[in-house]
């Protein structure tokens, strides 16, 4: 009867905390939306760019064309000369510039290689891309498209000019990433870290509200708080998480590849580690307040050390192993391994394995911790 008290007490603390309320469910909530909402047309398109065409033959207009049509680059200005063109990107007009040089169809007709010259704003290196991908895309059709016709007035049969143009052809296959695009790249893995972080700050923050107040927590061994504390919260989270992994990955299109077996099997450690992190830090900090602070500026350090934005490769050792110290690292991985890649559970098990040794050391820090807390309050009196 007294554990049940204390998890009515509990809630009752937390549903009754508009800063709890308002980390735990406003930030998952709007953060479903808000963050996927720069990668919902997973690529940029149609980036505006200069054409310096110092050719002004047909076959230059040609390329321009070309260059229009590509889904990547759109032609909004033209120029006369470099300065020109370096004018309109300074001033914001165009995000990249094309020259096409003199002599371009005679060198092209000649069987040369004219050098077509490519810039854009690498200050953004997805706009870049973009814009080097389209410009690129648009001269090797053109250039492909000479090549077949020098073959055919050599003699050689159409049919086969087009198939014999070039001595490697690409047959590219994206695996995992059927779109090539953002959302599947980015949201799965960012989603993990949102879940970890606001369940720290939610924790953290009712561990901070009780040193300022007198309440049940007094009444209770730090064990049976602990306990109770991570029952609510990991149910809760057990909730929204599942309103990321269904809801949102429907809605936003994403891959869902792991049975939902597995997707609670991942979740029990990660959401007991994270609930531990948080009980660790309201008990140690002096003000709640530091609790979202430490948790906001953790944040990009974390997601960048987890391995699917930077190759862990080139990721110092050092980091790696601090990154392995919270759950968020093997939880990312193995989230994205079973449910973007198609693994079995069994090739995620060392992740698994981890995410349980992290709830029994974070357990443990927490436990003392809180006692610490408790005993000062008793001393306190």
């Amino acid at each position: 009867m007294g554990l049940f008290k204390l998890i009515k007490a509990e809630l009752k603390a937390i549903f009754s905390n508009s800063d709890i309320l308002l980390t735990v469910f406003g930030g998952v909530i709007f953060y479903s939306f808000l963050y996927p909402l720069p990668y919902t047309q997973q690529t940029p398109q149609e980036q505006q760019i200069t054409v310096i065409n110092l050719d002004s033959s047909q076959l230059s207009r040609q390329l321009e064309r070309m260059v229009d049509a590509t889904a990547q680059v759109k032609i909004v200005k033209r120029a006369h000369s470099i300065e020109e063109a370096k004018a309109q990107f300074l001033k914001g007009d165009v995000r990249g510039i094309l020259l096409i040089p003199k002599h371009f169809n005679r060198d092209l007709l000649l069987g040369k290689s004219p050098v077509l010259s490519y810039s854009g704003d690498a200050s953004y290196f997805l706009v870049y891309g973009t814009i080097v991908e389209g410009l690129a895309k648009a001269g090797g059709t053109l250039a492909a498209q000479a090549t077949v016709s020098r073959l055919v007035i050599d003699g050689v049969p159409l049919e086969l000019a087009t198939q014999q143009y070039a001595q490697v052809k690409l047959n590219m296959k994206p695996t995992f990433n059927p779109t090539i695009g953002y959302l599947n790249y980015v949201v799965p893995a960012v989603f993990v870290l949102i879940l970890q972080q606001t369940l720290i700050m939610g924790v953290g923050l009712l561990g901070g509200s009780e040193k300022m107040n007198e309440g049940y927590w007094h009444q209770y061994s730090p064990f049976l708080i602990l306990a109770a504390r991570s029952f609510i919260f990991v149910g809760i989270y057990y909730l929204l998480a599942l309103y990321y992994f269904g809801f949102s990955f429907e809605f936003y299109g994403v891959n869902k590849l792991a049975s939902h077996t597995v997707i609670l099997a991942l979740l029990a450690p990660f959401l007991l580690t994270s609930t531990f992190i948080g009980i660790l830090l309201g008990a140690i900090l002096p003000r709640r307040e530091l609790v979202t602070f430490i948790v906001l500026i953790s944040s990009m350090p974390l997601i960048f050390s987890t391995g699917f934005i930077w190759p862990l490769e080139s990721v110092p050792l050092p980091m790696i192993w601090l990154s392995n110290l919270f759950p968020s690292t093997p939880a990312i991985q193995s989230f994205l391994m079973v449910n973007q890649m198609g693994a079995e559970f069994s090739q995620v098990m060392a992740q698994w394995k981890l995410l349980w040794m992290q709830v029994v050391v974070w357990g443990v820090l927490a436990y003392f911790s809180y006692q610490r807390v408790q005993r000062r309050r008793i001393k306190a009196k």
